[in-house]
C-alpha cells in the first residue's frame, strides 16, 4: 500500500516500510524557544530567487508542489546554518482540517493552520536525488501560516488550484517569486532533521522561521478544497496532511536571535 495520511497508511504506519522513521534525526519536532540555544555564529539567510525559474504546479496526492528549474544557480539559498550553495527544487505546504492544527513543526506545543516548506539541495552533489541521501544534502526553509489578513502574494498560487484539484493534475505555473511568501523578519531556528514524508531521509538542515505569514480563512478553505483522490475516484478532501512532531533524541536546536 502506498503511504498517505489515513489511518491505514498514515504516519503511524510509515515505519513498517521506512524503518528510518525511528531514526535519530527525524522531523518535524516541537521547538521549545526556551530550550533553543542562541548561536551568534549563525549568519542571516541569503535567499536569491528568480521568478523565471518557476515551472509548474502539481497535485501529487499528498500535497501540491510548485517546481523550479534547478539546473543553474538562479534560485538559491546560502549562509544561515549551511555552507555552500543550495538550489531551490520545489515548495509545498502542509495543512489541517481546521485552524488549530496543520503545521508540522510546533512551537512550545502550539500548532499553526499550515506550514510552507521551500526545499533546496546542495550543489556540491550532482543532482537532487544524490543530495537527498547525504547528511548535508538538503536545506528546507519552513514558514508558518497564521489566520489573519488575506495574503495577496499567496493568492496567485491558490488561483491555480482549480486546474489541479485532483491527484495527478499538473499545470504550468510561471513567473512566480517564492521570496514573496517569506516573512519580513528572517530570524530562525535550525536543527538537523529529515524529510517529513517518506522516504524520511535524514538529510535535511531545517531552517524554521520564527515569524509567520498571514492567510485568510477563505484562503485556507481553498487549501482544503484540493483532493487526495484522483479523477473518477470517490472524493477525499486533502486535509491533515502533516506528520506529528518526532522525538528530539538529544539534538541541539539553535536560534539565530536572542
Amino acid at each position: 500500500m502506498s503511504w498517505g495520511y489515513a489511518t491505514d497508511n498514515g504516519p503511524e504506519k510509515w515505519a513498517d516500510n521506512f524503518p528510518v522513521a525511528n531514526g535519530p534525526r527525524q522531523s518535524p519536532i516541537d521547538i521549545v524557544p526556551g530550550e533553543a540555544s542562541y548561536d551568534a555564529g549563525l549568519k542571516p539567510l541569503s535567499l536569491k530567487y528568480d521568478p523565471s525559474t518557476s515551472l509548474d504546479i502539481l497535485n501529487n496526492g499528498h500535497s501540491f508542489q510548485v517546481t523550479f528549474l534547478d539546473e543553474t544557480d538562479s534560485s538559491t539559498l546560502a549562509d544561515g546554518p549551511i555552507s555552500g550553495i543550495y538550489r531551490l527544487k520545489q515548495f509545498h505546504f502542509h495543512w489541517g482540517a481546521c485552524d488549530d492544527r496543520g503545521s508540522e513543526h510546533t512551537v512550545a506545543g502550539t500548532k499553526y493552520p499550515a506550514e510552507l516548506h521551500l526545499v533546496h539541495w546542495n550543489t556540491k552533489y550532482a543532482s537532487f536525488g544524490e543530495a537527498a541521501s547525504q547528511p548535508d544534502g538538503l536545506a528546507v526553509v519552513g514558514v508558518f501560516l497564521q489566520i489573519g489578513a488575506k495574503n495577496d502574494k499567496l493568492q496567485k498560487v491558490l488561483d491555480a488550484f482549480d486546474a489541479i484539484k485532483a491527484k495527478g493534475k499538473q499545470t504550468t505555473f510561471t513567473d512566480f517569486d517564492p521570496a514573496t511568501l517569506l516573512p519580513g523578519c528572517l530570524d530562525y531556528w535550525t536543527y538537523d532533521g529529515s524529510l517529513t514524508t517518506p522516504p524520511l531521509l535524514e538529510s535535511v538542515t531545517w531552517i524554521v522561521c520564527k515569524e509567520p505569514i498571514s492567510v485568510s480563512p477563505d484562503q485556507m478553505a481553498k487549501f482544503r478544497g484540493l483532493l487526495f483522490s484522483g479523477e473518477g475516484e470517490s472524493e477525499c478532501c486533502m486535509i491533515d496532511n502533516y506528520r506529528p512532531p518526532q522525538p528530539l533524541k538529544g539534538r541541539n536546536v539553535r536560534a539565530s536571535f536572542q
